[in-house]
């Protein structure tokens, strides 16, 4: 787990974290980022998701090398 310790600055009314620019660039933040308040703190990421495109999605199974040869059961079990 990583650990950056930041400083609290004040700018007008508000109090601000200053965020180091390579923590910044590791986790692509870039004009903005999502603050989400969980039950352990506070987890800030960045805006963009990280999604594979279908034809992504394909080549990565494809290397994955995954054992599909349940598919037929799972598929047959009633559920739709």
């Amino acid at each position: 787990m990583e650990k950056w310790n930041v400083k609290l600055i004040t700018i007008g009314n508000a109090r601000c974290i200053r965020l180091p620019s390579a923590l910044l660039e590791k986790y692509d933040g870039g004009e903005s980022l999502v603050l989400k308040v969980t039950k352990d703190g506070v987890l800030l990421s960045g805006t963009k998701i990280n999604q594979l495109s279908w034809k992504e999605a394909y080549r990565a199974m494809a290397v994955s090398n995954e054992d599909w040869s349940d598919l037929d059961v799972t598929v047959a079990d009633g559920l739709d």
